[in-house]
């Protein structure tokens, strides 16, 4: 049987420390991972969200990505 696709947002910062980018995953809470590169950030990606789906509850409805906005602040 083949499994269902099932396509992520991610957010990708850059982490002012190390320099290295951080992506998280939008839809499932606390799933996020880094790397040196973005071509690894990419796979590590994948490895983050599997592990995640193997773990979760299965009845579990995950949040559903609506948008990003930026919004100026003065400070």
């Amino acid at each position: 049987m083949k499994k269902a696709t099932k396509t992520f947002t991610v957010v990708v910062e850059r982490d002012p420390e190390s320099n290295w980018p951080v992506g998280e995953v939008v839809e499932l809470p606390g799933c996020y991972t880094q790397a040196p590169d973005l071509a690894a950030l990419e796979t590590n990606l994948h490895e983050a969200i599997q592990a995640y789906l193997m773990t979760a509850e299965p009845d579990e409805p995950l949040p559903d990505f609506i948008g990003t906005w930026r919004v100026e602040v003065t400070a």
